[in-house]
């Protein structure tokens, strides 16, 4: 699983798991809280209706007096009342009132009148002095049939001469439990949905720099160039930093040991021909043999200081990992620049060069750069020509960025040799001479392309072979 997913996973699962429990203990406390309010509410009323009762209970007249007249007409009263979402119209109380021994002398209803309720837990506690409450259910399995009886004691000076009880089904306030249970619940979604966002985000903050130093090491392993990303501040960057700082100190060995290793087989062919050709002109010999010796030195010689040279440009490109004094470069000028520091060399072989340039395309990087990789492409091209061809010089769009082809007339690259002319010292012999280049040019031009974005490729063409160099448009 990815880094990524994990932390998203785990934070949401952490708020989501609190969400759930507060939510449940929340929802748990709903009905219990709504009862408590509903049970203070009728200990109130409780007890001001048996303040209300106790000068007709004590006369004898409570059936049928003033209080009697006024429960009946509250209970047959309709009202209207919107209370946070809940519509009420008719009274939900219901009034009993029981006599020193528990039987009852009025009922709201008028269908208890006589039974004794001595035995209820309401009546029976409040006769005693304490303080009497119950809830009944009608149906057993059946919460919502619950109903709650609060009594109250009907005094004379300090002697409980009654007692009113006051019931109240508890369906009367479950739409507001269930409301405040709907709310609760919507808000733990809106909750949930935020902390399911914060979570994609925080994840993506806290993985998008350690997938940038990802791909970079990865880039970094598969030998491509790449520079260390912006990765902020804190730990993370530091080891950006030391994941550097050991790549360049790998990159630095790595490539010394293999380009001393390189320089050194490649040193020895020119220096064992300049070795015997010294030792031979320690000896008498003919004019025209001195001549030749001396020459085969002088191209040894010759050849050493292109190696040289050529080993010093590719060394300055392939530790490099980006551009450093990148402008915006006028493709066209540029070719036709090298195109005419190169026409001698063309007019000895008796070679002409044909354009077909974009005058309006342009590149962003180094000209020096982008003007070696062309001079080292012109100069293959006009090895491997034919006496008295053409080369020739094209451009057009691809996409986003420039495609520079260079033909020539000449021998086609042998099919074990294609896979092979970008490799370092790699070299053909050429046509004319038989002779072979440091085999350096090449993987120069491939650095380049690579360091500004690009490609190079070389393939074989009808009557000839054809180098393709790609740079991103400006």
């Amino acid at each position: 699983m990815k880094l990524s997913h994990r932390i998203f996973l785990g934070f949401f699962l952490l708020v989501g798991l609190a969400t759930y429990f507060v939510l449940r203990i929340f929802v748990q406390e709903v009905k219990p809280g709504v009862r408590q309010g509903l049970e203070v509410a009728l200990v109130d009323t409780s007890n001001l209706l048996a303040e209300i009762a106790a000068a007709e209970l004590k006369a004898g007249t409570l059936q049928n007096g003033a209080f009697a007249e006024a429960v009946h007409r509250f209970s047959d009263r309709t009202f209207k009342a919107h209370i946070w979402g809940v519509d009420l119209r008719k009274a939900g109380f219901r009034v009993h009132v029981m006599d020193a021994k528990g039987i009852v002398i009025f009922d709201s209803e008028g269908r208890d009148q006589g039974q004794d309720f001595s035995r209820w837990n309401d009546v029976a506690r409040t006769l005693r002095g304490d303080y009497g409450a119950r809830s009944t259910r009608s149906d057993p399995k059946d919460d919502t049939t619950s109903v709650m009886h609060v009594a109250a004691p009907i005094l004379d000076g300090p002697r409980i001469v009654g007692v009113l009880s006051l019931a109240a089904p508890t369906a009367s306030v479950l739409p507001f439990a269930e409301r405040s249970r709907n709310r609760v619940f919507r808000a733990s979604l809106l909750i949930m949905a935020l902390a399911l966002l914060i979570g994609l985000g925080l994840s993506m903050l806290l993985t998008r720099s350690v997938e940038r130093l990802r791909d970079y090491a990865s880039a970094v392993a598969a030998g491509r160039k790449a520079v260390l990303p912006a990765l902020g501040g804190g730990e993370l960057s530091e080891l950006g930093r030391a994941v550097e700082t050991m790549r360049e100190k790998l990159e630095d060995r790595q490539y010394v040991e293999r380009y001393v290793h390189a320089l050194t087989h490649e040193m020895k062919s020119p220096l064992t021909a300049i070795h015997g050709a010294s030792e031979l002109l320690r000896e008498e010999m003919p004019d025209a043999d001195r001549r030749r010796f001396l020459e085969n030195i002088r191209e040894q010689e010759e050849r050493l200081q292109r190696l040289i040279q050529r080993m010093l440009e590719q060394a300055s490109v392939e530790q490099r990992q980006g551009l450093q004094q990148a402008t915006r470069i006028e493709l066209a000028p540029l070719i036709k620049h090298v195109a005419e520091s190169l026409a001698p060399s063309f007019k000895v072989r008796d070679l002409r060069m044909e354009f077909k340039l974009n005058e309006d395309a342009f590149t962003h990087g180094e000209a020096f750069l982008v003007e070696q990789a062309l001079r080292n492409l012109l100069d293959n091209a006009l090895e491997f020509s034919v006496l008295g061809s053409a080369i020739h010089i094209s451009m057009e769009v691809q996409g986003s960025k420039h495609l520079i082809q260079i033909r020539n007339s000449g021998p086609s690259i042998p099919d074990y040799a294609l896979t092979k002319i970008f490799d370092p010292f790699y070299s053909l012999a050429r046509p004319d001479s038989r002779k072979k280049s440091t085999g350096l040019g090449l993987s120069f031009v491939r650095e380049v392309a690579e360091l500004h974005g690009g490609s190079i490729e070389v393939v074989n063409v009808e009557g000839g072979c054809e180098a393709r160099l790609v740079l991103p448009m400006a």
